[in-house]
């Protein structure tokens, strides 16, 4: 499997150890130049954006090229993100991954299903990642942002932070921060049906990030990710601390809620079903965002 957090960080001796180049894929459109300067804030290595038709021009300071295998040839780069309309983003990812990108962070959402399944299989082809679609993204707290996350809720640490939900990350990292848990890792798994990175995708690319203390996982009701994930955790042996949340615990049955995949059919991708895993898994559920650092102090004590 790709190392995902190798990609992002480099390794120690690499001439681009901690600055990997990053491509924005529709930075001059109104979401991505808005994101592209938060990045850029944040002190990622926006190295080119790409717009077809507007090659040649720049970006504060970023050449922008007409395709990804332009930007690619000029900078290196094996990070790209992309702030394309959910229609175009077979078209897109298909550029990037055809170019040689390792890692796609794909922010759409509602991209039709036939769409990300066909990127999904290029993908696996070419060895990449894809993130998401629609994620906030995937950062190292005080290194790399790729993605849309405010850098506030974020400091550098040793816990993993694996969510389903943007919004949730944000405040359950919040949390964490505010309790001295910082984090070596956070990864937005995204909300569409089908994502090109499934939890337990990411647990196998987060479970070895060097001194990793521990893993928060960030679930919703819908689906089985987070019971086969719970499952790995049992037959990996990882033996970190680890707490979970799930998120649409009192949700009315068979009535979507928020996400495209969070709807429950019966007992199928319910919240006790999930609840219920983890309990197996020697994983702690909070209740509420808050009580995730508590659990997981409780964990390290043991």
């Amino acid at each position: 499997m790709t190392d995902l957090f190798g990609l992002l960080r480099g390794r120690p001796g690499e001439p681009d150890h901690g600055k990997k180049p990053v491509i924005v894929q529709g930075i001059t459109g109104t979401y991505g130049s808005i994101h592209a300067r938060n990045m850029i804030a944040y002190g990622t290595n926006v190295a080119a954006g790409v717009t077809p038709g507007k090659g040649g021009q720049s970006f504060e300071g970023v050449p922008v090229y007409g395709s990804v295998g332009e930007a690619v040839e000029a900078t290196g780069a094996r990070i790209s993100i992309a702030f394309v309309p959910a229609r175009h983003f077979l078209g897109a990812a298909t550029e990037a991954l055809e170019a040689g990108i390792k890692l796609l962070v794909a922010i759409p959402e509602h991209v039709p299903v036939r769409d990300t399944m066909r990127v999904l299989e290029l993908a696996r082809e070419k060895d990449a990642i894809v993130i998401g679609p629609n994620t906030p993204g995937v950062m190292i707290p005080g290194l790399i942002k790729v993605g849309i996350m405010p850098p506030t809720p974020f400091r550098a640490g040793r816990i993993a932070v694996l969510s389903k939900s943007g919004t949730l990350l944000y405040e359950i990292s919040d949390a964490l921060t505010g309790a001295g848990f910082g984090q070596a890792i956070t990864v937005g798994i995204g909300g569409d049906p089908i994502n090109g990175t499934r939890l337990i995708d990411a647990f196998e690319m987060v479970k070895d990030v060097p001194d990793l203390e521990g893993l928060v996982v960030v679930g919703e009701i819908g689906g089985d990710s987070e019971e086969i994930l719970a499952q790995r955790i049992m037959d990996s042996g990882f033996s970190k601390p680890a707490v979970a949340y799930i998120a649409g615990r009192a949700a009315p049955k068979e009535k979507r809620m928020g996400h495209a995949g969070a709807i429950v059919m019966g007992t199928y991708g319910s919240a006790e079903s999930k609840i219920a895993m983890f309990n197996r898994a020697n994983i702690p559920v909070a209740k509420r965002p808050a009580e995730v650092p508590v659990l997981l102090a409780g964990k390290m004590k043991e």
